[in-house]
């Protein structure tokens, strides 16, 4: 069985390389769809009976370890030289440097694997994380599978 929950967040970033309007400092409204598998947990009388996980503890799992890091952030490039330079002399400013461009694709990389290490079989129920899709746009995403993982 395999169940998603999706979460929102709101975060900057630029593309340096890019031929157009992506290099310039910009944000979007991510979206951020989180899918586990597992057996569905048979445990009369429990809480988590008849569910793979329950939605509300794999929203606080991507919370903690994901989301409360990248929202209202700056995604920024480490090598982005003279953006991180920038975001350096704006006192408070939430920058979060990356060893990656932070293109949608390479995004979905690194939550997938932060993420990988948050949901634990803890159940007996198998529950491994096998997508993370990333939506920079309403129209533009990237998924990042187990089976296909790639590193940034």
């Amino acid at each position: 069985m395999q169940i998603t929950r999706r979460l929102e967040f709101d975060a900057g970033h630029r593309i340096p390389d890019h031929k157009s309007q992506c290099r310039h400092l910009h944000g979007h409204r991510y979206a951020i769809e989180i899918t586990l598998a597992g057996d569905i947990i048979q445990s009369r009388g429990q809480a988590m009976n008849g569910m793979v996980m329950d939605f509300s503890e794999v929203k606080l799992l991507a919370q903690r370890h994901l989301v409360d890091a990248w929202d209202h952030a700056f995604l920024a490039y480490r090598e982005d030289t003279q953006v991180v330079a920038f975001l350096a002399t704006l006192p408070g400013h939430k920058t979060v440097l990356l060893d990656v461009v932070p293109t949608a694709e390479n995004l979905a990389v690194i939550a997938f694997s932060v993420l990988d290490a948050a949901y634990q079989d803890t159940y007996g129920n198998h529950l491994r994380l096998e997508r993370v899709r990333l939506y920079e746009t309403p129209n533009c995403w990237a998924d990042a599978l187990r089976s296909i993982q790639a590193s940034p």
